[in-house]
């Protein structure tokens, strides 16, 4: 099976040669810098480690060159690169002379391992990079047979490098987010990461073990191969990313599926064993099928009222695989539903379903990862209720003759419509049912059947006056695909869709999940999820399918106007949603 990244890197877009260009640069240049630096601290070395460190010094400046053109490295940093490591190599018959370039190249080292990074991260590159040459700079000194320093022994320096670089190494991986899970050895982060531990303490046990028993000199290839691959690691790890989080049984799933040449967004839910929905944006194409651990497979289409495509899979109890399958290509998603939790909430599935799962899509993207316990149709909440309650006055105020009213059988929908009845006989007005010439027509039930009752009604107005009191939504119905059922439609809402915090979501959302629009009850879970609120008095909104003004060429917008239509910042796709009314009573 193709997972569509690459298992080295975790990125379709990583470049593996170059990866493995800069690798090997870094290696062979710590090796040259700490030989460099160390070399007062040796005798003259044999001819066959100056040769060793003239290849390895050739091949620094050689893959400093290449790196300019295969890295888009700086020229001017790379030719200083190549000359310093040449410089080193040059000099080291003159210990003395050989340790200004390598301090150098050192510094350069530091700053190329580094790069784009800052805090503890840049702190630690410091760390591990001067180790790391210290200790290669140590072996390189001791293979003349002859040591040098009268202050220190060269077992008890490799000794305490290696502890630094098995600390500095616990550190990274505590900072990277990985646990002690499946992920240090199922991931290529966890792998490099816990590599960078191992290894140096491995390294750190041949010393001490050698110094006991036979001097130092015995272990010192091989902890030296070990303290090589664990700096090779280290050195990687930035490359792989931060790792993905495990599946937690009940928390909703947004991962990325990278299939035909494409990152698409996925979104499982409510993720318990049973039926789970699985949703993918508009933009994910027309021929995308899941299934489950390779068998199965269903086409993701369009769920009336709902953005983008949906299919329903059956997940067992435990771990197992959503696999996602377009162009010819199919990509995995881990999962993992627990055992014996049972299913999720009542609304999770079924007609109200897309709603639940996109309104938890709202609280992952604002970085919320909390069991999804309860579904928006489940219940009416108090501030739909006053928005419920502002409409029919509203509509009381402008002396509408009567109202209608669409409901289904949901909690919400049920409590809702017994909310504008209560208030509709408050001030006196009738309700009414089926299509009636003069009345308001109020639409409270779930995204699927108020996208058929809408659709009717614009299919009802093609025959003759049908509502001329207009078309009302409840606020949940906010979505581009009911909203844009009909020309024209109104809610009462006591948040402003064109405000800088619903644009910040609007734009959140889209970059994360393929250019999706937005729900209510998602931003609302955004929302808390940021630790933010917008609540205001309720206003009347208008929605318009208006994709262009009538303006010329170049000419601003008057004042007081925004630019409407498919832009990032719009709520409802191709169309305005705009305040028709002040603040409305309570």
């Amino acid at each position: 099976m193709h997972h569509g990244t690459s298992e080295l890197t975790g990125s379709s877009t990583a470049d593996g040669l170059a990866l493995a260009i800069r690798l090997t640069l870094l290696l062979c240049t710590v090796v040259v810098a700490g030989a460099g630096l160390l070399r007062p601290l040796g005798g003259d070395p044999p001819g066959r480690v100056r040769a060793t460190l003239g290849a390895v010094g050739a091949a620094s400046a050689v893959l400093a060159l290449v790196s300019v053109a295969a890295l888009d490295v700086n020229v001017v940093g790379g030719a200083v690169h190549a000359v310093l490591s040449v410089a080193v190599v040059v000099t080291l018959t003159r210990p003395r002379v050989t340790v200004g370039p390598s301090g150098a190249l050192l510094v350069l080292l530091v700053v190329e391992t580094g790069a784009g990074r800052s805090g503890l991260d840049l702190m630690l590159d410091l760390v591990v990079v001067t180790a790391a040459a210290t200790w290669f700079g140590v072996v390189v000194a001791m293979a003349s047979g002859t040591w040098l320093g009268r202050t220190v022994r060269p077992g008890g320096l490799m000794t305490s490098l290696g502890v630094v670089l098995a600390v500095a190494g616990a550190l990274a991986l505590v900072w990277s987010g990985l646990g002690p899970d499946r992920r240090l050895l199922t991931t290529g982060i966890g792998v490099v990461s816990l590599a960078a531990v191992v290894l140096p303490v491995a390294a750190t046990v041949l010393v001490v073990a050698a110094r006991r028993w036979s001097g130092p000199r015995g272990a010192t290839g091989l902890a030296a191969a070990g303290v090589a691959v664990a700096f090779v690691a280290w050195t990687a790890a930035p490359a792989l990313g931060r790792p993905a989080e495990l599946p937690v049984p009940g928390v909703p799933v947004l991962a990325s599926a990278t299939v035909g040449g494409a990152d698409v967004p996925v979104l499982i839910s409510p993720h318990r064993p049973g039926t789970n929905l699985v949703h993918l944006p508009a933009s994910a194409g027309d021929d995308v099928t899941v299934g489950v651990d390779g068998d199965g497979f269903v086409p993701a289409g369009g769920r009336r009222g709902a953005p983008g495509r949906w299919a329903e899979v059956q997940l067992p109890e435990g771990r197992s695989e959503i696999v996602v399958r377009a162009g010819g290509d199919e990509a995995g998603i881990d999962v993992d539903t627990g055992s014996g939790a049972g299913s999720g909430p009542p609304g999770a599935t079924g007609a109200d379903g897309p709603e639940c799962a996109t309104a938890a899509l709202g609280g992952l993207v604002g970085g919320a990862r909390d069991v999804l316990r309860r579904c928006p149709a489940e219940a009416l909440s108090d501030r739909d209720e006053r928005s419920l309650r502002s409409l029919v006055g509203h509509l009381a105020q402008r002396e509408v003759p009567a109202v209608a009213l669409a409901a289904d059988d949901s909690p919400r929908s049920r409590l809702a419509a017994r909310v504008v009845r209560q208030e509709a006989q408050r001030h006196g007005l009738p309700v009414r049912t089926g299509p009636v010439r003069d009345a308001a027509l109020i639409v409270v039930s779930g995204w699927t059947d108020a996208h058929t009752t809408v659709q009717r009604t614009a299919q009802d107005q093609t025959r003759g006056p049908t509502y001329l009191y207009g078309v009302h939504l409840a606020p949940w119905l906010l979505t581009s695909p009911v909203v844009n059922s009909l020309a024209t439609t109104s809610l009462a809402l006591d948040m402003d869709p064109r405000g800088p915090n619903a644009v910040e979501f609007v734009v959140a959302l889209g970059g994360r999940f393929g250019g999706q629009r937005p729900t209510l009850d998602g931003y609302r879970r955004w929302l808390a999820a940021q630790g933010r609120s917008d609540a205001e008095q309720n206003r009347i909104y208008a929605s318009a399918q208006v994709t262009a003004m009538p303006m010329g060429a170049g000419e601003p917008h008057a004042p007081g106007m925004s630019g409407i239509g498919d832009g990032a910042g719009n709520w409802i796709e191709g169309a305005a949603v705009v305040p028709v009314t002040g603040p409305l009573r309570p």
